[in-house]
């Protein structure tokens, strides 16, 4: 049974907290992003409501010695609070848009952070023997330059989205797509990542410091799978609902 905010309804004898704990959880499984984020949104959320809670059930029972009626006061401010504050589907909307500019800052920084890798790659084939010397470059060196080239705007894209949704976005406001941009770019990111990581391990065949690459390629593996869950996690936030 849901009450007419859209959250679950408190059981009989449940504490006089129940129906703001019921709502706060039926908001929380409608919200996507950072766990970190979420969980200082909904403890914001929660403790504003006890404290207005808290102030209505005083005004309620105020001159009232009987315990079960304060009781009583008590769990009509709480569902009244609750009414007052808004239903899951009101307040989701603007908790989301939140939570996914979190996720999207989170998905830059580990661009910013990681892409760079990408472009040890190209150091370390001109390291390999027999890939330098004035030739003309080969087909692994073509590739691991474009791929430099990828982790470059990629970085640059992190940074931007970095500066826009920070000190910026107090001047200006943050364009709508400029999340689902961000994780894109990530998942542009990983896929090169991945490739990279195909190529020294393919390479380091034909290298004289062939630890140094397989190394280099572990490396590049697991900045792969990071980038990839955070951009993952990007787009389905840039997909929801926002204010």
């Amino acid at each position: 049974m849901t009450t007419p905010t859209g959250s679950p309804a408190a059981p009989a004898g449940a504490p006089v907290e129940a129906p703001i704990e019921a709502h706060v959880a039926a908001l929380a499984a409608a919200l996507h992003g950072p766990a970190r984020v979420k969980s200082r949104l909904l403890r914001e959320l929660r403790e504003g409501m006890l404290d207005a809670t808290r102030d209505l059930s005083y005004d309620l029972s105020h001159g009232r010695a009987e315990s079960a009626r304060e009781a009583a006061a008590d769990e009509r401010a709480a569902r009244q609070v609750v009414r007052e504050f808004g239903s899951v589907a009101e307040l989701a909307p603007s908790f989301q848009r939140e939570l996914t500019i979190a996720q999207a800052r989170h998905t830059a920084r580990t661009v910013m952070l990681v892409a760079p890798l990408l472009l040890m790659c190209w150091y370390l084939v001109r390291t390999w023997d027999g890939w330098a010397g004035g030739r003309p470059p080969g087909p692994v060196e073509l590739l691991v330059a474009h791929l430099g080239g990828v982790a470059a705007s990629a970085a640059v894209v992190g940074a931007a989205a970095l500066v826009a949704t920070g000190a910026l976005a107090r001047r200006l406001p943050t364009p709508h797509r400029l999340p689902l941009a961000v994780a894109w770019t990530g998942t542009t990111a990983a896929v090169a990542l991945a490739v990279s990581a195909l190529t020294l391990a393919l390479a380091s065949v034909l290298a004289t410091y062939w630890p140094l690459s397989v190394a280099a390629g572990v490396v590049v593996i697991a900045s792969h799978a990071k980038v990839a869950a955070s951009a993952r996690a990007c787009r389905e936030c840039a997909r929801l609902p926002v204010t």
